[in-house]
Formats: C-alpha cells, sequence, structure tokens
C-alpha cells in the first residue's frame, strides 16, 4: 500500500452542511451505518443503533465533562475586550492557566485583565507560550472551590469557532453527553452527544453492557494538520483515566470476543494508548499523544460510533483507519449527497 498523504483525505463539503444547532431529540439525528465485510451503507436514525448490538455487547463511552473555558475580560487601563479560552490548570495552588488569547498582539506578560464589574476576578499574563497562548495567573480572594464557581459562573459554553452564531442557554446542556461526569475538556466527546436517556434505558434493557474510560479533550484535536507527510504529525497531548474497574470489564469482553463498540475518537485514543500486544487494557493515568492513521491495527474495539469530520482533520484519518480509507471516502460522498450534518452537532456513523 502506498504511503497515504494528508491531502489524500479532502473532500468537497459544502458549509450549510456544518450543523449549527444539534438535532432537536439526541437520538433523532441521522445515522448512516457503515458495514465494513460487505460495504453496504444503510441510512437510519441515531435510535436504530440498539438494532446492531445483543446482550453483553459492551459500549465505551468517554465521560468526560465540558467546562465553560471561554471567557471575556478588559485589559487594564485601555478596557480593551479580550477573549480568554482556558486550556488547561497548571497549578491549583497557585491559579496558574495555559490560555489562549485573542487579539493576541495587545497581550503581553505583566498586564492584567479583569473579568467582572467589581474586579473581584483578576488574571495576570506572567509567560508566554506560542503566538495566542498565554500562561495567566488568576487572582481571586476565595477558596480554590469559590475560584472554580467563579469561573464557572462567568465563563461560556465553548462551542466550536465554526458555530458563527451567539451561545444559546440550551447550549450548556447539549454541548455535553447526558453521561458526562469528570470535568476537564475543553471539547465535547460529540459522538456521544446523540445518546438519551431513554436510550441508554432501552440497552440496558436489551442487556448491554457499559464500560467508561475519561479523556480530556484539548484543543489540539482540531489542529489542522501543516504537513504532507502524516507521520511527521504531532498531536498535542490530552489527559487519559481509565481504572481497573473498567479495564476489567473491557478485557472480559475482550476474552469472551463480544463486541465491542468505542463511542468516538476519543474513546478509541485512549482505549488504544492503554492496550498492549496482548490486546489488554490496562489501567492507565497520564497523557497521550497517540496520533492514529491509516495503515493500524485496532486491538480492542470491533465497531465504533462517530461524528462526520471535516476534510483532512486527525480525527477523519483515525476513522479512515478503521472503516478502510477508500469506503470511508465513498461514505462520506453519500453523506454530502443525503445533506448529513457535519462536524460537533451533527449527525452519527455506527461502523460495524
Amino acid at each position: 500500500m502506498s504511503k497515504l498523504k494528508t491531502s489524500d483525505f479532502n473532500f468537497h463539503l459544502p458549509e450549510h452542511l456544518l450543523a449549527e444547532h444539534p438535532a432537536n431529540n439526541r437520538d433523532e439525528s441521522k445515522l448512516m451505518v457503515l458495514h465494513r465485510k460487505t460495504g453496504k451503507i444503510e441510512h437510519k436514525l441515531f435510535k436504530d443503533v440498539i438494532d446492531y448490538f445483543e446482550e453483553k455487547d459492551l459500549f465505551i463511552f468517554n465521560n468526560t465533562k465540558v467546562f465553560p473555558a471561554r471567557l471575556y475580560g478588559n485589559k487594564e487601563k485601555t478596557g480593551a475586550k479580550i477573549e480568554v479560552f482556558l486550556l488547561r490548570e497548571l497549578d491549583k495552588e497557585t491559579r496558574v492557566w495555559d490560555v489562549l488569547v485573542d487579539p493576541a498582539r495587545k497581550i503581553r506578560i505583566g498586564n492584567k485583565l479583569f473579568f467582572n464589574e467589581d474586579e473581584s476576578l483578576v488574571a495576570e499574563v506572567i509567560d508566554n507560550t506560542t503566538s495566542r497562548g498565554r500562561t495567566l495567573r488568576f487572582l481571586y480572594d476565595g477558596s480554590y472551590e469559590e475560584f472554580r464557581a467563579k469561573l464557572k459562573e462567568l465563563g461560556e459554553t465553548p462551542l466550536p469557532k465554526y458555530i458563527k452564531r451567539d451561545v444559546e442557554p440550551e447550549d450548556a446542556e447539549r454541548y455535553q453527553t447526558i453521561y458526562a461526569k469528570n470535568e476537564g475538556a475543553v471539547a465535547a466527546p460529540t459522538a456521544g452527544m446523540h445518546f438519551s436517556k431513554h436510550l441508554m434505558k432501552r440497552l440496558e434493557i436489551k442487556g448491554v453492557d457499559f464500560a467508561e474510560v475519561t479523556l480530556h479533550i484539548g484543543l489540539g484535536t482540531f489542529n489542522p494538520i501543516e504537513v504532507e507527510d502524516l507521520s511527521k504529525h504531532k498531536m498535542e497531548s490530552e489527559e487519559a483515566i481509565i481504572d481497573q474497574l473498567n479495564a476489567d470489564k473491557i478485557n472480559l469482553a475482550v476474552e469472551e470476543g463480544r463486541q465491542i463498540c468505542a463511542v468516538g475518537t476519543t474513546t478509541m485514543r485512549a482505549i488504544e494508548t492503554s492496550v498492549s500486544s496482548n490486546k489488554k487494557i490496562g489501567p492507565f493515568h497520564g497523557w497521550t499523544n497517540k496520533f492514529i492513521f491509516p495503515p493500524h491495527d485496532f486491538g480492542v474495539a470491533t465497531s465504533m460510533i462517530t461524528n462526520f469530520h471535516m476534510p483532512k482533520s486527525t480525527l477523519m484519518m483515525m476513522i479512515a483507519a478503521f472503516a478502510g480509507k477508500d469506503f470511508l471516502m465513498e461514505a462520506y460522498e453519500e453523506a454530502v449527497k443525503n445533506e448529513y450534518k457535519f462536524y460537533s452537532y451533527g449527525d452519527a456513523m455506527l461502523i460495524l
């Protein structure tokens, strides 16, 4: 097989197919089903996903929770409005964070930013990290819990930039899975957003089993690939956690030859990071910068659920590794023709 290049993953995506809003009901978005063995493609609704799974089959979910990472502050003296995007907490004690600022040219080391009228939350710029990246130290009189509550109160749901509309109150709930519990992501594990409480109950009644992992999604997932040679692209690291209980649950399903469905690319990255050569998952707590692209031998999942991704994205490349590149390109052509919605609030795909 000849080596695939970044440009091999390009396709025409009409702008109107980028989803600005989610489906009215979580489990009623469209679902495209890809059968890898036969090359068959089916068009369904997401709630029909239950028809493809039996008792004892295992779904693996990413239980990360998105926090309201976008803040708006004003620069001292000039009052210029500055957007601050919280990326990760570097030090809990000193309240130091890695952030992106916009517009960045106005923000230098030593500048102070004020986030609310009473000036109770202030941040000082202590370092430049990249062209838009800064390190901020937050100044706040109060306990750590009160500080985090203040960030949450002032922060906004971090919808992706391609969504041009203002953030609406319902985004706080919809840009989140119903099983989200471990806070730490700045982007949602979007494949999981199609699961409703009703669908989860139906799967449970059918005897389908669930396991959870955590991968806190950063913005690096969406970084464009600047090189043609895929082996030279570096992914940003993201924190992943798999505990012993869930590792055991997944390993048992592998041993028993059950169908194992990874819900989303982030779940797949987490399990592929911790899987050993003998197809066993070990407990894991650390950082992963694993970049999966074709060809790749997947160790655990026999099926996966994902959204429709942007051309030339790392997410699309992972799906191509799982579904087969030519089959995926055919499916994406079909998706465009049938007006499937792409990206975070878009429709879903089940690959069997």
